[in-house]
Parts: structure tokens; sequence; C-alpha cells
């Protein structure tokens, strides 16, 4: 029985035209609160970001320290960068700093340091919780940027075996397609080769409603930047994931250990 007196204070860095984490990461949380009894809130703050091009996504991660401060002024307990591809397009080398650097912010602030995950990070963590080596991958984005995402997942051992990228530019644009057309094109994919598919590598695209089915029509495991986010905010929290209805990561989790996520 869970004898916590206050909920859980999850923390959400958001891009300012994002759509989707306030509404996928909240609904995960009360999927978990059933199961478990654990009570979670959730408060978020927002970086500026409307087109998602890499000018305007390097401007963005320059302004995240700020953001931190603001939600270590809540004494959340732990925080979520949620911007999958501002902190891949950047390499390995960017996801290791951006955790570094993000982290030692939060530990300046005082007592209360929470912890901090990163989206492009908790992606690494699930998969790898998966024994994901190979994977197809679906985003939003032009080519270019698919193709550094997948880069830097291949520097960290995970081989992105066949992408789509659908090309939206406009990040509002991107919360507002449609869910049921991701399963459509995920339908049309060749998965012999792949381990899992990753239906939405982006923050901003939803997905929630389709993860379960995808996974029963295509026979592999499924999940998204927001199931992996979750995953990872669980494990720093020292909490066993049982999530319904959102894929085989967060039904049966795994033994967790806080602070057992990447890098």
């Amino acid at each position: 029985m869970n004898t916590r007196r206050r909920p859980y204070r999850v923390g959400l860095v958001v891009p300012s035209s994002n759509t989707t984490m306030e509404v996928e990461i909240p609904e995960l949380l009360r999927r978990q609160q059933l199961a478990s009894g654990q009570r979670f809130s959730v408060h978020a703050t927002r970086l500026r970001l409307q087109q998602v091009t890499p000018e305007a996504l390097s401007r963005m991660n320059e302004t995240a320290d700020a953001a931190v401060d603001l939600l270590c002024d809540a004494q959340v307990d732990v925080i979520l960068y949620a911007s999958l591809v501002a902190v891949m397009a950047g390499g390995r080398p960017c996801l290791l700093d951006t955790q570094e650097r993000l982290q030692a912010r939060a530990a300046s602030g005082g007592a209360h340091a929470p912890a901090v995950v990163s989206t492009a990070g908790a992606l690494v963590t699930a998969l790898k919780r998966l024994n994901a080596a190979r994977i197809a991958l679906i985003a939003p984005y032009r080519k270019a940027l698919t193709d550094q995402v997948a880069a830097t997942l291949d520097a960290c051992g995970i081989r992105v075996v066949q992408s789509r990228s659908l090309e939206v530019v406009d990040n509002v644009a991107v919360g507002r397609l449609d869910a049921a057309k991701l399963l459509s094109l995920a339908a049309q994919m060749d998965f012999s080769g792949s381990d899992a598919l990753v239906i939405s590598a982006c923050v901003q695209m939803p997905s929630l409603d389709i993860v379960e089915e995808a996974e029963l029509r295509l026979g592999l495991p499924v999940l998204s930047a927001a199931t992996a986010s979750v995953f990872a905010l669980l494990k720093q929290l020292d909490i066993q994931p049982a999530i319904a209805g959102a894929g085989e990561l967060l039904r049966r989790g795994a033994t967790v250990r806080a602070g057992a996520v990447f890098p």
C-alpha cells in the first residue's frame, strides 16, 4: 500500500508550441495511479519554439537552464526535458552534455535537487530495456532531421533500419496530426528486421491512443516519445510501471532501480 502523503511532483519543460505532452504524460500517470495508488501532479514550463528547424531547436536548448530553475522553485521531484529532436539533432555528445548540464543546474538550486531526465535519453533507455538493437521509426520532421535522430541512436548502439519522415515543420501542425493515419502508415512498413517500432519519435506528434493497437496488429513492441518518457520518470522515482493500454514497455515494466536511466 502506498503511504506517501503528497503526490509525486513531476516537472515538464516543453516547447511553447507543444500541445501533446501535457495531455499524454498526465494520462499515463493517471493510469499508473489507478493501478498502484501512487499519486502524481504535473507542472509545466515552456521554451519558445514554433518551427522545427535546426536553428530554432538550438536556440531553444540554450534557454533550458532557466526553465529548470522555474521548476525547481516548485520543488518538483523529477524534471523531464520534453524535446527529443532538439537534443538528438546535436548527436550523442549533445545528449550527454544536455543531461549533465541540466542536472547540474537543478543541483545548484539548493537542498531540494530534483532528478532531470530528457525524452531523448529516455528513448535510449527504453529501447535498451526492450533489447531493441534494430528499430523502425516514424517522425514528423524533415528527413534530414530524422536522419540526425537515427545517427544519434546509432551512436548509442541502436540501429534505425527503416524510418518514415512526414516532412512537417510547423510544430503546431505536428500536434494536429491524426494518430489513426500513423497506424495506417505503420501497417505499410516491413518489420522483419526490427525489434521494436517507435511510432512517434516526437513529443508533439500524438500517438498514445494507438500504441497498444499497433502492438497487437504488428506483433512487436511499440513505444513513443511519451511512453519512453514516463518509463524514465517512473524509474527515477523508483516506481514499478503498471500502466495499461500503452504498450509492453509500461505494461510489464522492469525491476526498477532509482537513477537507472541513460546514460
